[in-house]
This record gives C-alpha cells, structure tokens and sequence, in this order.
C-alpha cells in the first residue's frame, strides 16, 4: 500500500502495483474517476517517468479506480467505481463500471469487466 500520491511517489505507486503480488492501493487526487490516468501520467511525467513507460505501468498494475466523494454529512463514500482498458493510442483509460445514483448503484458499461475482476456476482 502506498499512502497519498501527490508527486514523484506516483512512480513508486506504479512499481509497487507491477511487482507481482496480490492486490495494492494508493490514493491519488482526483477530480473524477476518469482523470486518474491524466492525473498519474502528470505525476509521473514530473518524476522522469515517459508517458508510454508510465501508461504500460498502469495498463499492467492496476485494474479499478475508486472515486470517493464526502456526503453532506461529511462521510466519504463511493461515488464511481471504473475500470480500465487501452483505447486505440494504447493509453490507459477508465470506463464507468458502476455509478451511485438516486437508487443507489447503477451499472454502466464496464459492469462485466468489474464482475470478471471481483470473480462472480455482486448482486
């Protein structure tokens, strides 16, 4: 686990994701899900790191992003929970795989790709 990424520890994020163990997290500021891999690649370019080096770090070290929001409470709670593919660049990008909505989560498009990484059903 690596605490809060919010410099060159973004590259270290990435080598501790891709050394081959089970499971791994960070935090990384975000304003969306979808912004991770612009975000990392921002971080890591800043560190040294080439877009290309970096987007093969992340294609093969990571699988979700989990984008938290406070409630109005002041609670933390999941608002989007994507999962990642390359698009036809090869650039890792994320797509929506469940979204917290007025009845609570509703799957989107990366629903089956999240339910194959998680290993069954969720509901």
């Amino acid at each position: 686990m690596v605490g809060e990424v919010r410099g060159a520890e973004a590259v270290d994020l990435l080598a501790a994701l891709n050394t081959g163990h089970e499971g791994g997290c960070g935090t990384v500021h975000a304003n969306t899900a979808a912004d991770v891999p612009a975000r990392l690649e921002a971080l890591g370019t800043a560190a040294g790191l080439d877009r290309a080096a970096l987007h093969s770090q992340l294609g093969a070290g990571l699988s979700a992003v989990l984008h938290l929001v406070r409630d109005r409470a002041g609670r933390r709670r999941i608002a989007e929970i994507h999962v990642l593919e390359r698009n036809r660049e090869g650039l890792v990008v994320t797509v929506p795989a469940l979204r917290w909505g007025a009845a609570g989560f509703e799957r989107e498009r990366g629903w089956e790709r999240l339910q194959a990484l998680i290993g069954g059903e969720l509901w």
